[in-house]
């Protein structure tokens, strides 16, 4: 082994990389915060006197939590979580951001529905929840990594699990066939312009949230009313040489998986261009999701360009 990665134990740190930037990406609910999260906790392993850690994975675990936690308390992100303007970064499926994904729990703690709603929680209730129920880890190791009493951890789950299942709504495991149909459905309904049929798609209390056209909203675009979302959705499906200039040119519409739910892709060239996430329950769309940030589909793009797209549902939209 070449004596300069053994020296600064680079080997040991990236057998740990994936899991460190799964968790860092719960955490935080952006992929790029928690690759700096990450090489962050590079740096403190390199400089760390590692002859002295018992267990390395305990001590990378506990090092990169408290890290976003730092970041999750920091100012700068209090101003842009509480502005109304923030959205989980979507992460195509297979992304190893995404991992474990072995259990409903694990799966369910990385779907963009549960990252929204963690935004509820204080960083400590948000620790918690993810180290317990995406990493099952025990209360006592819990502890030992945020620094707190096994009972304190023990009352930040009660109240994270509370605050989740209190706010979630929708989102059940649906078969990946059953999926597609209900959001190809739902694209040929937006399509033809048959409004009717969105608003049957939709679960009476269903709810729509978009960054706005080009991701330029400076606050999340909400919508609470089946009526109002599927005339939302009809007229933003409506293609016009102003919503492709804005785009950068015509899209291809994708079906796609994204952070395990169904998704469309607007796809230009080279980039995505945006993302509609769509969670589902008793067969309708109980969340519509858009996101169109650049900056939030630099890692979906890459993932997607490195996979090859597939046939699009719309060629030219």
């Amino acid at each position: 082994m070449d004596s300069t990665v053994d020296r600064f134990g680079t080997s040991r740190f990236e057998a740990s990389r994936n899991r460190l930037a799964s968790l860092a990406y719960r955490l935080l609910g952006s992929a790029n915060d928690a690759e700096d999260a990450v090489q962050d906790t590079f740096l403190h392993w390199q400089a760390a006197d590692r002859q002295r850690i018992e267990v390395p994975e305990a001590w990378l675990t506990k090092v990169a939590t408290n890290l976003c936690l730092d970041r999750l308390r920091s100012a700068q992100a209090r101003r842009e979580r509480t502005a109304g303007a923030w959205l989980p970064e979507p992460l195509l499926d297979g992304d190893p951001m995404l991992g474990p994904a072995d259990t409903f729990e694990q799966r369910e703690s990385v779907s963009l529905a549960v990252l929204t709603l963690m935004e509820r929680l204080s960083p400590h209730e948000r620790a918690v929840y993810v180290l317990r129920e995406a990493f099952a880890y025990g209360h006592a190791e819990i502890a030992e990594i945020l620094g707190i009493t096994e009972s304190a951890s023990q009352q930040h789950l009660h109240r994270a699990r509370r605050r989740v299942t209190a706010a979630r709504r929708g989102g059940d495991e649906v078969d990946r066939a059953s999926a597609r149909r209900i959001v190809e459905e739902f694209l040929a309904a937006a399509a033809s312009g048959r409004t009717e049929r969105l608003v049957a798609l939709l679960t009476d209390d269903a709810t729509a949230v978009s960054d706005g056209a080009g991701g330029t909203a400076k606050t999340l675009l909400r919508y609470d009313n089946p009526q109002r979302i599927a005339a939302i959705v009809r007229a933003g499906l409506t293609p016009t040489p102003a919503k492709r200039r804005l785009a950068g040119g015509t899209p291809a519409l994708h079906y796609a998986v994204v952070n395990g739910a169904p998704a469309l892709l607007f796809v230009v060239g080279d980039r995505i261009a945006g993302s509609v996430t769509f969670d589902i329950t008793g067969g309708r769309i109980a969340t519509v999701r858009g996101i169109a940030a650049p900056t939030r589909l630099v890692r979906l793009t890459e993932a997607w360009l490195r996979d090859g797209p597939d046939v699009p549902l719309i060629a030219q939209w």
